[in-house]
């Protein structure tokens, strides 16, 4: 095969694992510059790659009428003639979507149910490295073994909203989660809150619009005038740009810890039910992982976690102490 010169990288997942498909993107980039990089990705998720210096189009899965979409969607990829189909996701849809790609080659991991049909299967695994280094290894014959970092583009409007905020010294926390076990208690928060105030002039408390009530709970409990609740009011692009300058960000293993790995941000990530091996861990260079001490015999009890304690109690976050956290953070600084 000659050097591709068109690529689609499939990645319908969550928030987190469409950044760090990114790094897919800018390995690409390296070693093919003059080539087309369309990416696919589920509605919702599209803000993330607004502007995005090495991708010609975002495709948007919409999964509402998920199979009229699906027909239409493979419709339009056929009509693209891919040379090279890059399937991040382990899930039938996408299998479909490759099989019917018209893409020359299709290259996708041997756990997705449609595999057979791929040009090259790889072997997911699942342990011992980052998820970055997984998605590697479907470009590595065309590349070379070395996982690139992931990276998002805030453009000079997203600095430009957040400005106001960085005239002075501050935190920011996502302290909400999809999943219920991988989110850190409201009150640990609010305690960790008091504890780190005084150490910068303004905490911002960051997530999406369905978090605001949470976050304004917190605020209000802390009982810290520096907190501000800056969640719904900031999209993807524009929390990164303000996490890039943070003297520190407080979050859990979950999307916003992507979100610093992408703009090379200071992290500190909390890991309650989830463990750091399934490698899903903070790539920035200043980051540290902070989990309990007690040998649970029950964590992890999942990849992604659950709504509620399997067990009921809870200890996977409950035992992560305050200090614990606030010396690691400063460790990182």
């Amino acid at each position: 095969m000659e050097r591709p010169k068109s690529f689609l990288v499939i990645q319908t997942a969550f928030i987190g694992d469409v950044i760090l498909a990114t790094a897919l993107v800018e390995k690409i980039h390296q070693f093919y510059p003059d080539a087309s990089i369309d990416f696919l990705l589920r509605k919702g998720n599209e803000s993330l790659l607004v502007n995005h210096p090495f991708i010609r189009e975002v495709i948007v899965f919409d999964k509402k009428n998920k199979y009229r979409n699906l027909f239409l969607l493979i419709r339009r990829i056929r009509r693209r003639k891919y040379e090279v189909l890059l399937n991040v996701q382990r899930f039938a849809t996408t299998g479909i979507i490759a099989l019917f790609s018209g893409a020359e080659r299709k290259i996708g991991f041997d756990k997705n149910p449609l595999s057979l049909f791929f040009t090259t299967k790889v072997k997911h695994q699942v342990g011992e490295i980052h998820e970055i280094e997984r998605n590697q290894k479907l470009i590595e014959d065309l590349t070379d073994s070395k996982a690139a970092m992931p990276a998002l583009y805030p453009s000079s409007r997203d600095y430009e909203v957040v400005k106001e905020y960085q005239t002075t010294s501050y935190f920011c926390i996502a302290p909400t989660s999809v999943w219920f076990t991988k989110q850190w208690p409201a009150e640990k928060w609010i305690e960790l809150i008091q504890c780190v105030h005084h150490k910068v002039k303004s905490i911002f408390l960051l997530g999406a619009p369905s978090d605001h009530i949470v976050c304004e709970s917190i605020r209000l409990a802390s009982g810290v005038s520096s907190v501000i609740n800056l969640s719904g009011k900031l999209s993807f692009l524009q929390s990164a740009a303000l996490m890039r300058n943070a003297q520190m960000n407080f979050v859990n293993d979950s999307a916003p810890m992507h979100l610093a790995s992408a703009v090379n941000a200071p992290v500190t990530a909390i890991y309650c039910s989830t463990v750091p091996s399934f490698g899903f861990g903070p790539l920035s260079n200043r980051s540290v992982i902070v989990e309990t001490k007690e040998k649970l015999e029950c964590r992890p009890c999942g990849l992604h976690g659950f709504k509620d304690c399997p067990r009921g109690h809870f200890n996977c976050a409950q035992t992560i102490a305050i200090d614990s956290v606030t010396n690691a953070s400063s460790v990182a600084q």
